[in-house]
């Protein structure tokens, strides 16, 4: 998987370039508020893509259709978890499958 550059935003964590992003549109289950809003890290080098970061937010999409009010994903929570995320062995530079990280506890889902 590769991340689109339009709309992804570049961060470097610990000396190593990375892109994110966050989709521009909610899922049906995110628009609903039934499940938390989702992104997406990898390594801005390099010329082969290795294994992408997605990570569980603990927070509604900011583009809910339910009027949920949310908190923007700010660069140092994703930087946390990039280093929570390499911390449990994520490598971005070897290929294979993403690499899941969950910091949604806390999330309450919308009736």
């Amino acid at each position: 998987m590769v991340l689109n550059k339009k709309g992804s935003r570049r961060i470097t964590v610990d000396g190593i370039e990375y892109r994110w992003r966050i989709r521009r549109r909610p899922s049906y289950m995110q628009g609903l508020c039934w499940t938390p809003m989702t992104y997406a890290v990898e390594a801005a080098s390099g010329s082969q893509p290795g294994t992408p970061l997605i990570v569980t937010s603990g927070q509604a999409h900011p583009s809910n259709w339910v009027g949920v009010e949310t908190e923007p994903i700010r660069p140092a929570h994703v930087a946390a978890s990039i280093r929570e995320a390499r911390d449990q062995g994520w490598d971005p530079t070897r290929v294979g499958s993403p690499f899941q990280l969950d910091r949604s506890a806390g999330f309450i889902a919308q009736p």
